[in-house]
């Protein structure tokens, strides 16, 4: 693996992380839910008239965020080295995973390890074993 020291930016991503982790705080400070992705979108899927609204306008602004982002400033390029069957078996897996682990990473890696949650903690670092044991069976084997 190379790191390239040009495009190493720990400032950013140390902004990036501290903006989500005060927009976390914010949401369960005024809303007094966890900001986790798959419940908020979950909910959706089984509405409650007296939840639409906010989970609706959360999914709004993750959809949006790049778009206005995009008005700003150019995109980041990406590259992805899968094919189209490979993308939808890792997203149904992925999908699978939450449900089992009762939430995503961002339900658990940034609300539940904050809480304190040994049931986050526990979550998380399968997560991060799972993902580098993929790139090293990926990238190596």
């Amino acid at each position: 693996m190379i790191v390239d020291l040009n495009a190493f930016t720990p400032l950013s991503a140390l902004a990036g992380g501290a903006l989500i982790g005060l927009a976390a705080a914010i949401f369960a400070l005024f809303n007094g839910r966890i900001a986790g992705i798959s419940s908020i979108l979950g909910g959706l899927l089984r509405p409650k008239p007296d939840d639409i609204g906010w989970r609706l306008a959360f999914v709004a602004g993750l959809v949006m965020a790049p778009i206005v982002y995009s008005v700003v400033a150019a995109l980041p390029s990406s590259r992805i080295e899968a094919g189209d069957a490979v993308l939808i078996g890792a997203g149904l897996l992925v999908g699978v995973g939450t449900r089992y682990g009762a939430g995503c990473t961002s339900g658990h890696g940034v609300c539940g390890l904050s809480r304190l949650s040994a049931r986050s903690l526990v979550a998380t670092v399968v997560f991060m074993a799972a993902g580098f044991a993929t790139v090293f069976f990926t990238r190596h084997i």
